[in-house]
């Protein structure tokens, strides 16, 4: 018996099929506007939010 192939993950901004030397996305294009969403901080971590004038070593 043969068991039932995995079904295809899809690119998680698009969401067209993967194509290996792009994974997880499914083209440059779509690495580049996850890359471009992180670096202006479209995307977020939970957690509080942290004031740089309220700790007392300044960040570090």
């Amino acid at each position: 018996m043969t068991t039932p192939a995995a079904p295809a993950r899809k690119c998680p901004i698009c969401r067209k099929p993967r194509v290996a030397e792009y994974a997880p996305f499914c083209s440059p294009r779509c690495r580049d506007r996850d890359l471009v969403n992180w670096l202006e901080e479209g995307y977020t971590l939970p957690g509080p939010v942290h004031d740089p004038e309220a700790d007392p070593e300044g960040g570090l």
